[in-house]
C-alpha cells in the first residue's frame, strides 16, 4: 500500500503525518510505504518547519531527510490513499484529479479518527511550538486509526 499525505506547502502537517505514518508502518512491520506533498510548490526542495522537525524528534522521529515537493497528477494514480489535512487541500488535489477512481482515494485524514466529522488539522505555521505538539496528536492519533482499519485488510 502506497500512502501520500498532503498539505498546503510541504513543510509542517504532511512532513509529520509521513514521519508518523512511517514510524508506525515499522513498528507494526507492514510493507507499505508514505511520502508527501505539498498542493503549492513555493517550499519545493526544502527541508521541513524547523519546528516539525523538533516535534517530530521529541517523540523519536527523525524527518530530516524529507524535502518539500509539489503533488502532481501522477500521484493520483501511484498511491492508493491521499490523506490531505484540511477542506482546501481536499479540493485542490480533487481538482487535479481526472476520474472517480482518483477521486475516491482522497481523504481528510482526521476522518479515520473520527469518522464523518470531517475534522481539519490546523495549520500550525503561524503560531508557537504549542500549535505543533497538539497538530502531532491529532496526526498520531488518524494513523493509528487509519492503521487499525487496514493492516489486516492485505
Amino acid at each position: 500500500m502506497k500512502i501520500l499525505m498532503v498539505c498546503l506547502g510541504n513543510i509542517c502537517r504532511s512532513p509529520l503525518a509521513e514521519g508518523i505514518m512511517q514510524d508506525k508502518i515499522d513498528q507494526y512491520a507492514l510493507g507499505w510505504t508514505t511520502d508527501s506533498a505539498g498542493t503549492g510548490g513555493w517550499h519545493s526542495g526544502e527541508l521541513p518547519d524547523p519546528r516539525s522537525i523538533a516535534t517530530a524528534r521529541d517523540h523519536g522521529i527523525d524527518i530530516r531527510h524529507q524535502r518539500a515537493r509539489q503533488i502532481t497528477r501522477r500521484d493520483l494514480d501511484e498511491f492508493d490513499h491521499i490523506l490531505v489535512m484540511d477542506a482546501s487541500n481536499y479540493q485542490n488535489v480533487l481538482e487535479l484529479a481526472q476520474n472517480d477512481q482518483q477521486r475516491q482515494k482522497v481523504e481528510l485524514i482526521r476522518n479515520f479518527a473520527q469518522p464523518g466529522h470531517n475534522l481539519q488539522v490546523p495549520d500550525p505555521y503561524y503560531g508557537g511550538n504549542d500549535g505543533f505538539e497538539r497538530v502531532f496528536d491529532m496526526l498520531d492519533e488518524a494513523c493509528e486509526a487509519f492503521i487499525r482499519q487496514y493492516r489486516n485488510a492485505e
